[in-house]
């Protein structure tokens, strides 16, 4: 990330809006908080690697100054959770958005898969959610508005091969939006989930699953990724602008007859 002012889009649809991104402090989590402040929102910039949220958080200036701050979290921790909530109401006045964007990923067949890691999937990525839709949720409930948002995965959708913790914990996301939707109904507050298809020019693939599943299987790099664009009805991998067009989307009052959803974004790989 560079330190360039950002230039707000024509009618920027989330003016005045105060979002929480976690998991924010590189790939798609920075981009949507890039996208948040292009739309006028005002970010919390959350990770466990707090030197690169802060950064992160640094570049995110438009013409009127800066537009948001950083803190380190643990996402499964509700005192971490608690405080990043509590960031953005000391800092913007209120909690509009949660993000619920951290996650992790450990891939292995079912026959070999270190049971530690299957259950630290879980943690991060389905307790995680949780946690911190829990410390939002407290906020909206009694603000009586509010989005929040989880970016699940197509693998939410049908099982994942050889990567049956993170499909585990992604079915169980959705499961959890639909239950969390219903509780909040009541308070004016909204939740969907987001699926993405494969991110296949992100650092999460860049930098371990190519290396990973060409390992596995025996072929090459170039061929793994190959093999899961032959799988996309459109005929390329999703991209950061594809996950952030439908968040602003969800985050609006054009989406205010939504909740409860887990809205596909795969390019027609997944139709359910």
């Amino acid at each position: 990330m560079n330190d360039t002012h950002i230039t707000l889009r024509p009618a920027p649809r989330l003016v005045g809006k105060s979002a929480v991104v976690t998991g924010a402090a590189q790939g798609l989590g920075a981009a949507l908080s890039r996208r948040l402040v292009e739309e006028g929102a005002r970010v919390v910039v959350v990770d466990i690697n707090a030197e690169k949220a802060e950064q992160v958080a640094a570049s995110l200036v438009t013409e009127d100054g800066p537009q948001a701050a950083s803190v380190l979290a643990d996402v499964t921790s509700p005192a971490d959770a608690e405080a990043m909530v509590n960031l953005a109401v000391s800092r913007f006045g209120k909690l509009d958005i949660l993000v619920s964007n951290a996650g992790i990923l450990h891939a292995h067949d079912i026959l070999e898969f270190p049971p530690d890691q299957w259950r630290k999937v879980i943690e991060v990525n389905l307790i995680g959610y949780f946690v911190c839709a829990q410390a939002a949720a407290k906020v909206m409930a009694e603000q009586k508005s509010g989005v929040i948002i989880q970016i699940n995965s197509k693998s939410g959708k049908k099982g994942s091969f050889r990567n049956s913790a993170y499909a585990a914990s992604k079915f169980g996301g959705i499961g959890l939006t639909q239950s969390i939707a219903l509780d909040m109904a009541p308070y004016g507050v909204r939740v969907n989930a987001i699926c993405p298809g494969n991110l296949l020019d992100s650092p999460l693939w860049k930098d371990s699953l190519y290396e990973q599943y060409a390992r596995k299987w025996g072929i090459t790099v170039e061929e793994v990724r190959r093999k899961y664009l032959e799988q996309v009805p459109l005929g390329r991998g999703c991209d950061y602008e594809d996950v952030a067009n439908v968040m602003v989307f969800l985050c609006s009052e054009e989406a205010s007859y939504m909740t409860g959803q887990a809205i596909n974004i795969t390019g027609g790989q997944e139709m359910r």
